[in-house]
C-alpha cells in the first residue's frame, strides 16, 4: 500500500503555506502597530529637534540687529573703529553662521574682504531691553557710549582708563604699557591723537572681559589674534577647532545622554594621542601664563574647558576669554560676601573659595587652583590611548596634580614643580616624532 499520499513528507506539507498565513494575517496588527509606533516617534523626535533648532536660533542669533546698531552710530559719527568701513560702507565683512550661546552676546563666524575667515562678536543686551520696555528702556548710544564725555583731554582719558584697569587687573606696575597699548589701537587715523568716536569706541570694548583679556594676552600665543574693531563690535582670528575633540555631541542632546555614553563618543572623537599630547603642553603652558602673568593672575572658572580648542597645527587656543577672570575681580566678588557652606562662595562656574562657617563669610584663596582644574581634565583626556611605557607614570602625575590647593603657601615653588614635571614628561614623549 502507497502511504506518500496519506502522510505527506514533513518537509513539504500541504498544510504549510496556508499556516503562514493565517499565522502572519495573525501578527499584522500587532506589526503595523509597532511601525507605526516607530515612524510616529521619529516624527515626533525630529520635529521637536527641529523646533528646538529654530526656536533657540531666533532666539540667539541676532546679528541683523548688532549690525543696524553699530552702523547706525556709525553713520551718526557716534563711534569709529579700524573695522567701520568694512562693515557699514563697502560691506566686506559679512556676517556668516551664528555661533552665539547668549541673545545678549552675539557671537558670529565671518568673511572679510571675501578671503579671511574671522570671528564676529557683538553685544547687544542694552538693545534687547530697550526693544521688551520701549517705554522705560534707555537708547543704546546713550548708555553704552556715554564716556568720555566732550571736552575731556587726552592725560584725563589716560587717567579713566588707567583707574578702570587698576580696578578690573589689579594695581599691576605694568598697566601704563597697556594704557599705550589701548590708546595706539583706538588710533584708526593714525595721527597721535583720539577723536571724540574713538575715545568712546576703545572705552566700550574694554569693559568687555573677552576683550580686555585678549588685549591683556596678545603677546601670548594662546588667546585669538584680534584683527579690528567697529565701536564695541570687535574681529578676531577664526580658530579652526572650537573644542579639544575632533566633534562634539549637540547641546540640545547632552542632558538625554547618560555622562558614561558622553565620555565614551568623547574618546571616539578625540585626535590621535601625540597631537592630543602636543595640545595639553599648550594648556599647561598657558596655565603657567596666566599664573603671576605681565598683568596679573586670572582664574579660569570654567573646569570643563569648553571655550578651548586648537589649530591645524594642534597648537593649543583659547576661543573665548569670558569664563577667565582677574585675580581682583574673583577677591572683590569674595571679600566680605556672607555664606553658609562653600557653594555660597562660587564666582562663575567653578571658582570655588571655602566658607568662613565661624564668620559667615567667604575666605579670599580659590580652593582649586587652575592648575590643579588643567590636570582634572587632562587625567580624561590624555589617559586614555596612552604609550604603555608612560601611562602609569603620567596617571601618578596627574593624580598629584590635581590635589593641588590654591592656598598661598602652595601656590609657588609646589606648583611651579609639577607644571615643570608634566611638561617635561610629555615634551620627551613627543619630541622626537612628526608631531613636535
Amino acid at each position: 500500500m502507497d502511504y506518500a499520499g496519506l502522510f505527506p513528507s514533513p518537509h513539504h506539507s500541504q498544510f504549510d503555506e496556508p499556516l503562514n498565513y493565517y499565522f502572519l494575517q495573525s501578527r499584522l496588527p500587532g506589526i503595523k502597530v509597532k511601525y507605526l509606533f516607530f515612524v510616529w516617534l521619529g516624527i515626533f523626535v525630529g520635529s521637536w529637534v527641529v523646533y528646538m533648532h529654530y526656536s533657540s536660533y531666533s532666539e540667539l542669533c541676532r546679528g541683523h540687529v548688532c549690525q543696524a546698531i553699530i552702523c547706525d552710530q556709525y553713520h551718526k559719527g557716534i563711534i569709529s573703529g579700524s573695522t567701520c568701513k568694512d562693515l557699514c560702507e563697502e560691506r566686506t565683512l559679512v556676517f556668516q553662521q551664528c555661533l552665539s550661546s547668549s541673545p545678549t552676546q552675539q557671537v558670529y563666524s565671518g568673511l572679510w574682504k571675501e578671503e579671511t575667515e574671522v570671528i564676529i562678536k557683538c553685544g547687544i543686551e542694552e538693545a534687547l531691553k530697550a526693544d521688551a520696555f520701549p517705554e522705560s528702556g534707555p537708547r543704546r548710544d546713550v548708555v553704552l557710549f556715554n564716556k568720555p564725555t566732550r571736552g575731556t583731554s587726552m592725560d584725563e582719558f589716560r587717567e579713566m582708563l588707567l583707574n578702570f584697569l587698576k580696578s578690573t587687573l589689579g594695581d599691576q606696575p605694568s598697566l601704563g604699557n597697556l594704557v599705550n597699548k589701548i590708546i595706539a589701537m583706538a588710533d584708526v587715523s593714525r595721527d597721535g591723537k583720539l577723536s571724540l568716536a574713538e575715545a568712546k569706541s576703545i572705552w566700550a570694548l574694554v569693559q568687555l572681559n573677552d576683550f580686555l583679556l585678549i588685549l591683556s594676552l596678545h603677546e601670548k600665543e594662546h588667546a585669538s589674534r584680534l584683527l579690528g574693531h567697529c565701536g564695541d563690535l570687535y574681529v578676531t582670528e577664526k580658530i579652526p577647532h572650537t573644542s579639544l575633540y575632533t566633534a562634539e555631541v549637540p547641546s540640545f542632546l547632552r542632558p538625554l545622554l547618560p555622562s558614561a555614553v558622553h565620555r565614551l563618543l568623547r574618546r571616539w572623537f578625540s585626535p590621535a594621542w601625540p597631537r592630543r599630547a602636543k595640545i595639553a603642553l599648550g594648556l599647561l603652558e598657558f596655565v603657567e601664563e596666566i599664573f603671576h602673568g605681565t598683568y596679573g593672575t586670572f582664574y579660569i572658572c570654567d573646569g570643563a574647558f569648553a571655550d578651548m580648542g586648537y589649530n591645524e597645527r594642534h597648537d593649543f587656543k583659547v576661543t573665548d576669554l569670558r569664563k577667565v577672570a582677574a585675580e581682583s575681580a574673583v577677591r572683590g566678588f569674595l571679600k566680605g560676601r556672607r555664606c553658609e557652606q562653600n557653594a555660597d562662595c562660587t564666582y562663575g562656574t567653578d571658582c570655588v573659595a571655602p566658607c568662613d562657617k565661624l564668620m559667615k563669610q567667604c575666605k579670599s584663596d580659590v580652593v582649586q587652583p587652575n592648575l590643579a582644574k588643567a590636570c582634572g581634565f587632562l587625567q580624561e583626556y590624555l589617559l586614555h590611548g596612552a604609550p604603555s611605557e608612560l601611562k602609569d607614570e603620567l596617571g601618578k602625575q596627574l593624580k598629584t596634580c590635581t590635589t593641588l590647593s590654591g592656598l598661598a603657601s602652595q601656590m609657588e615653588v609646589h606648583h611651579s614643580l609639577v607644571l615643570s614635571n608634566l611638561k617635561t614628561l610629555l615634551w620627551k614623549t613627543i619630541s622626537d616624532t612628526k608631531y613636535s
